[in-house]
């Protein structure tokens, strides 16, 4: 520890500290963080040897994050050892203070509502350990990746020359040469560098905060497709045969076809009410920053068929006799065709050909969160790609 550390005399006597409570909430940071509502305030724990390619991930995570409008923000190792660090060297003590204190900065982002991003060795288990154990008292959370490159391809790496001066002894106490590294027993995420490149490596990292909640669904830069996997079609099969059905046409068999192969992304199925006013009133879908889509993607449905169906958790498309996909938790609401079609179109008159047969369509719109039978619908001629 450095000389004069403790100025006042207190690290001794805690009974004269006492915390003071915020009284802003993390959900009210949460409404005023970002682009995006919701708090999502965190810490991404970025371990591995030297040369592992853990800064790399951390920075372009934190630009990929900003992009999308989620506050992010780096600590990295070499950053802070020249600033808050400074005073600590690398021998087994000074290495656990180092992450000690890096462990309650990144708290204190967290609690603030940023994804904060933290890019050290941080070789032992236990000081790792309690970094999480930091965040989740405060019930925050706290992702450990482990940067999983093996020491002789960040030996070969070497971009600082770091391990060229520890093989000649003029480094002393280098993680990987003459101190050990600890390896993750079972981290939130293992990232194997030599095998993937950033984009890759980047996406991999957004699916696991999609999972945890951390990041919306659309912020992952890929195409979301709805089709039931392979090894699972049967199963689905056999379930879409006990559901009771909802007969489509053709129109919507190409809708369901558009968002099958996730061309509407965001969209996971047909649109709910909140879902269908937005495109209405705003064009756009999706929760945050949102995405062009100007066009409703809806099922409409008869007050015979609302009446029939209400209270399914699960049903059936079937188009010409054949199942082509199976809707889960289906809901219902008013159709609203005139400003549907006024919003859409301009103009309300029944000469306008879609307009025509809108007014045909059923008073009622069913939202489903869709899983769809590929093999079904290709039998309709379509094609995937």
């Amino acid at each position: 520890m450095a000389p004069n550390s403790d100025p006042y005399g207190m690290r001794g006597d805690r009974a004269n500290i006492h915390p003071m409570q915020h009284h802003v909430s993390r959900s009210t940071r949460g409404k005023i963080m970002g682009e995006r509502a919701g708090f999502r305030g965190c810490t991404i724990w970025f371990t591995g040897y030297s040369g592992a390619g853990k800064s790399t991930l951390a920075f372009a995570l934190e630009d990929y994050l900003c992009s999308k409008g989620i506050p992010a923000y780096v600590l990295d190792g070499d950053n802070i050892r020249h600033g808050l660090n400074s005073n600590l060297g690398f021998s087994p003590e000074d290495r656990e203070e180092n992450i000690r204190r890096v462990a309650e900065v990144a708290r204190l982002f967290a609690d603030s509502g940023v994804v904060c991003i933290t890019s050290f060795i941080s070789p032992y288990l236990k000081d790792r350990e309690s970094a999480r154990k930091v965040h989740e008292k405060d019930g925050l959370k706290f992702l450990e990746i482990f940067v999983d490159a093996p020491l002789a391809v960040c030996e070969e790496r070497d971009v600082k020359g770091l391990y060229k001066k520890a093989r000649a002894g003029l480094i002393k106490g280098f993680t990987g040469i003459d101190q050990i590294y600890e390896p993750p027993a079972n981290p939130d995420l293992n990232m194997k560098t030599a095998e993937f490149g950033i984009d890759e490596s980047i996406q991999q990292i957004v699916t696991k905060l999609e999972e945890h909640g951390i990041v919306p669904d659309h912020a992952i830069d890929s195409i979301k497709e709805l089709f039931i996997p392979a090894e699972h079609l049967d199963s689905a099969k056999a379930e879409a045969a006990s559901l009771k059905t909802l007969s489509i046409d053709k129109v919507d068999l190409q809708w369901v076809q558009v968002l099958s192969e996730g061309w509407a992304t965001p969209l996971t199925g047909f649109m709910r009410e909140a879902e269908y006013l937005q495109s209405l009133h705003f064009n756009s879908a999706g929760n945050g920053r949102a995405t062009s889509q100007s066009v409703p993607i809806v099922l409409a449905a008869s007050t015979a068929d609302k009446e029939r169906l209400h209270g399914e958790k699960a049903i059936t498309l079937v188009h010409s006799g054949k199942p082509v996909a199976i809707l889960r938790n289906p809901e219902f609401y008013e159709h609203r065709k005139e400003e549907r079609c006024a919003r859409t179109f301009g103009t309300t008159h029944a000469g306008h050909p879609y307009i025509k047969v809108s007014h045909l369509t059923g008073g009622f719109v069913v939202r489903v969160l869709c899983v769809w039978l590929p093999v079904e619908i290709k039998r309709f001629g379509f094609a995937r790609g």
